[in-house]
């Protein structure tokens, strides 16, 4: 008992010092393609074409192509198909995904050149998201068997051990000396499970753009962005133990997490018209690793149908930062005549490298001024090198006008795969990202294929795009990690631990509509 004691203490003094998690890091640091109705219905491949206020997040220098001021709002519905409401997330629901202005200013007398101030908000992350896994091929793994697995091969070595973390002190806590036999000589296994969330929130971006047209052929501009983290989860976790007599007892795990702070990054970008007399143009970028300062609130309860061992729940929140990788991008652009462009890009990071940090708190030096010192987390830096990877990124895009007034648009953006194949939440890691971790479940996404298309009407000044995004994503959905561990029994008996829970495929497809209602001075 003192050693449980000891660990909730332990759990209460380390939220100075505190990091975060691989598959939460990935949550957060994950893009979307959205923005503007001729930006998503061009499948995002503007990047060389310029002229779109969306491009402020991707290539800078795409605001240098501008030549009048403009302003525009955008907005519409998305919707997650196969799911059902849960946890006040619906899946159908409103988003104010853009607005935004440029102010042109010409430089030079022969009305070529250009200086250029945007302003741009863009929802870059919609949290929204009903995520439903149940597989009755269980039998031989549970999630409680993963903190006795821990235990009992002595992963987990004091009561100050960071790889203890929520759920080992729930899960012991709750039966110490009944069903759940956490220290004992056995373990149980389940028949079943079943998982539902409902995640919400958003990413919302706001970005501000200096960029420059010099005579027409070389267009420079810098971005600097900054991200106003909304993030909440919801979730429901059951399984049912049966012991060797054929007794079940049924678990339930609940979870609720609020993720909220800032980042902020900074996005160079270049266009150059190579060939004089040619409308052809290439653009280049760079974006720094955006600087999350993030807290995390979470409240995690577990309880067993029977009646005697009650529940146990706890409260966490910490503050922790972590820094996303670099990103790289090239793009293609050309104009057939005044009806036809066309646009091509390709953006590249790498996940693997992104970068947790643990929150030292701040300090005051001797002449009063006060600093926050962080350093690097390097056992989950090596989870995350384990489970995450480079991300490459292409877009096609294509836009007709049969008639000046009206235009059509098509386009295809595919986004490789972030996470390995043998990814996971390692329970083992001794990191502070691990210690706070309240949900042992975890989801391999694959690789994401958008299909685009909108249709565009200008009038005067005014203008109005209409844009249809269809986006698919399948993944593997895992319980808790899995574990294969030996260990000797009090009397001597050495037992092999299997703990290998079944994977579910998970989808994760969605449809938005989105207008764009704009004005040019």
């Amino acid at each position: 008992m003192k050693k449980i004691i000891l660990f909730a203490f332990v759990l209460t003094q380390a939220m100075v010092i505190s990091a975060q998690e691989t598959y939460e890091m990935a949550t957060i640091e994950t893009p979307e393609l959205n923005g503007t109705a001729r930006y998503v219905g061009m499948g995002g491949a503007m990047e060389a074409l310029g002229a779109d206020i969306s491009t402020i997040s991707t290539n800078p220098a795409g605001i240098g192509l501008f030549r009048r001021s403009m302003a525009s709002v955008s907005f519409g519905f998305v919707s997650q198909s196969g799911a059902s409401e849960t946890n006040d997330v619906s899946p159908t629901r409103m988003s104010f995904d853009q607005a935004g202005f440029v102010l042109s200013t010409n430089t030079s007398t022969d009305k070529v050149s250009f200086f250029n101030f945007a302003f741009n908000y863009t929802k870059s992350r919609n949290f929204s998201q009903i995520l439903s896994a149940a597989n009755e091929a269980y039998l031989g793994s549970s999630q409680n068997k993963q903190t006795f697995g821990k235990i009992r091969t002595g992963i987990v070595g004091s009561a100050d051990d960071y790889t203890y973390n929520s759920l080992d002190y729930l899960y012991y806590n709750v039966n110490n000396d009944g069903f759940l036999n956490a220290f004992g000589d056995t373990c149980y296994d389940a028949t079943n499970y079943d998982m539902e969330r409902g995640t919400k929130g958003y990413i919302g971006n706001y970005e501000f753009n200096v960029s420059g047209n010099i005579q027409n052929k070389f267009f420079l501009g810098l971005t600097f962005g900054i991200k106003d983290v909304n993030y909440e989860s919801s979730s429901a976790y059951g399984e049912a133990l049966i012991d060797e007599s054929g007794n079940r007892l049924g678990i339930g795990l609940y979870d609720e997490r609020v993720i909220s702070g800032t980042g902020f990054d900074l996005k160079a970008g270049a266009i150059i018209r190579p060939i004089d007399n040619s409308p052809f143009r290439f653009g280049v970028w760079v974006s720094t690793p955006t600087w999350y300062s993030l807290r995390s609130s979470s409240y995690t309860m577990l309880k067993t149908s029977d009646s005697s061992t009650g529940y146990l729940d706890m409260n966490e929140s910490y503050k922790y930062k972590f820094y996303t990788p670099w990103k790289f991008g090239a793009s293609v652009g050309h104009t057939i005549g005044t009806n036809i462009a066309l646009g091509a890009s390709w953006e590249y990071a790498d996940y693997g490298a992104t970068n947790p940090r643990i929150d030292n708190g701040s300090y005051i030096d001797e002449w009063g001024y006060s600093y926050t010192s962080t350093s690097k987390d390097t056992p989950m830096s090596r989870n995350v090198k384990a489970s995450l990877k480079g991300v490459h990124t292409l877009k096609i895009g294509g836009e007709y006008k049969p008639i000046p007034e009206l235009a059509l648009r098509l386009g295809y953006n595919y986004v490789s795969a972030m996470y390995k194949d043998n990814g996971m939440k390692d329970p083992s890691v001794w990191s502070l990202g691990n210690y706070y971790t309240s949900q042992s479940d975890f989801t391999n996404w694959k690789a994401t294929n958008r299909i685009t298309a909108g249709v565009g009407h200008a009038s005067n000044n005014f203008y109005a795009d209409l844009a249809y995004q269809c986006s698919l994503q399948k993944g593997d959905f895992y319980p808790f990690t899995n574990g294969d561990l030996s260990y000797t029994t009090a009397s001597g008996k050495n037992v092999d631990l299997v703990n290998i829970p079944q994977i579910t495929e998970v989808k994760n497809n969605r449809h938005q509509l989105l207008l764009t209602l704009g004005y040019k001075f």
